[in-house]
């Protein structure tokens, strides 16, 4: 008999079929699409490229070493913002702190019409506007940001990561800075690095988006950390809600009858999540707590709430599971005689990522140029996807979120204690160092190739073009 003191251990074996599983539609797949070698930008350039990330590689593995010794937990990254700036000064680079409103959010720019206060790397005339771009001298340049996250997580620190990602990008910037700073390489358009604090327990992307992040920016690229290379993997939508149930507080002895029981309507509504299930696509998921539940058993519940989040794969899908949830809400409050309060935030939660087919196969080829060999989409199971604040900024410009392997172990799970060590061991150094080559790489392809820039476009607009993401919930 199972010792009833502790819970019982999850079966491993989900886990390890779901690997050999991944193994056998890797051996079967056709490799993820590469952009040509006469796309993009010339192979000269990418190879001066790699040159500056190998100079840059001691840095940029500091900085994800000195993030991951110094855990903050969203809008409280002090430390992580102050030594990203620190590390941008020291090459020349006065970055803005505090942007839009936002304490630990950090902006930088480099090409023609950046801020002189960039510093010399940021600045028009030290940039130069040769290239592909060129057209009328009062068009504005085109523009490509790349973002950077650098929050963790309560207790664990960074098991998502963050770290790895935050030096990824500022390893790109530094390098394609570096490039700027030769007098025989001139950027044909802007690069903006902005930080984004806040990713886990909030949606800080769409605040800042709100609050002119993206105004002027053609496209965006920005990196995650993961037990696999993949070039594309889904990312779910997400939609907070608090349900406050109100009751009438009566003696749970002598009587009961004069009481509306919160609790109970919280407990019918968990129950109604948990059978709702079975009606649901296999990639949503419903998850909730209680938050607040009564104090003591000898009184009615005269209030309860609950967390819920509500997740979908596409937008539509989502808007029509969160009217589902919220209709079991209510009825949960019919029941028992109680009122309910759902409660939304007033700006849109996290949107599924829209995945750029172009700047995805330039990904995975400077990929390639670093020895790895990201995993095509389909090869592994959507059914561990997560969701991320990127997707707010993918339905408003063309924009990647591929994952980047910091360990050698395949069942190494996002959010796990295993997954901050990783981040923080040298499989994370090399992810740190290849990762960074990879966003910068792709944002030369894009500056270098207006060919390369109106397909990325094309796709994008394909998919839908932009979604108002703002007003999404009415």
């Amino acid at each position: 008999m199972r010792d009833l003191s502790r819970p019982s251990e999850p079966c491993r074996a989900v886990q390890e079929r779901m690997a050999a599983e991944t193994a056998a539609r890797t051996a079967a797949a056709a490799p993820a699409v590469a952009l040509s070698e006469n796309a993009g930008a010339p192979s000269a350039l990418r190879a001066a490229l790699a040159d500056a990330i190998a100079d840059y590689a001691p840095e940029i593995i500091s900085l994800s070493h000195d993030i991951h010794a110094h855990p903050e937990v969203g809008y409280r990254e002090h430390h992580a913002v102050a030594a990203v700036a620190d590390l941008l000064r020291a090459h020349g680079i006065q970055p803005r702190v505090g942007v839009y409103d936002m304490d630990t959010a950090l902006r930088a720019e480099i090409g023609p019409g950046a801020p002189e206060s960039a510093g010399s790397a940021g600045s028009a005339s030290t940039a130069g506007t040769a290239g592909t771009a060129g057209s009328a001298a009062s068009a504005p340049a085109p523009t490509i940001a790349i973002l950077a996250e650098y929050d963790a997580l309560p207790g664990i620190g960074h098991a998502c990561g963050h770290n790895v990602m935050c030096a990824n990008s500022v390893g790109a910037f530094l390098a394609l800075a570096a490039l700027a700073l030769h007098e025989d390489v001139a950027l044909p358009g802007r690069i903006i690095l902005q930080t984004t604090p806040a990713e886990e327990p909030d949606t800080a992307k769409e605040i800042l988006a709100r609050r002119g992040m993206l105004d002027g920016v053609d496209a965006a690229i920005q990196t995650h950390s993961y037990a696999y290379d993949l070039a594309d993997q889904t990312w779910l939508g997400v939609r907070r809600i608090r349900a406050v149930f109100t009751g009438v507080a009566a003696h749970a002895a002598s009587q009961p009858f004069m009481g509306r029981n919160a609790l109970d309507a919280a407990s019918l509504a968990l129950a109604g999540i948990g059978m709702m299930r079975q009606q649901i696509l296999p990639m949503d998921r419903l998850h909730a707590v209680v938050v607040d539940g009564g104090r003591v058993p000898n009184v009615i519940p005269e209030r309860s709430e609950l967390n819920i989040f509500v997740r979908s794969k596409y937008p539509e899908t989502l808007k029509d599971l969160v009217g589902r949830v919220e209709d079991l809400l209510r009825g949960a409050a019919l029941m028992t005689g109680t009122g309910v309060e759902i409660i939304t935030p007033e700006y849109t939660n996290e949107m599924p990522v829209r995945t750029n087919g172009p700047l995805t196969a330039a990904w995975v080829r400077s990929q390639r140029e670093r020895g790895r060999d990201p995993l095509p989409t389909g090869v592994v199971p959507e059914t561990i996807a997560a969701g991320t604040d990127f997707g707010n900024v993918s339905q408003r410009v063309p924009g990647i979120h591929p994952l980047i392997r910091v360990t050698d172990r395949p069942d190494v799970a996002l959010h796990t204690r295993e997954m901050e060590r990783a981040a923080g061991s040298p499989s994370g150094d090399g992810a740190a160092v290849d990762g960074a080559y990879g966003l910068a790489a792709v944002a030369l392809d894009w500056l270098y190739d207006a060919d390369f820039r109106r397909a990325v476009r094309a796709d994008f607009e394909a998919a839908g073009g932009a979604v108002d993401v703002e007003h999404f919930w009415g």
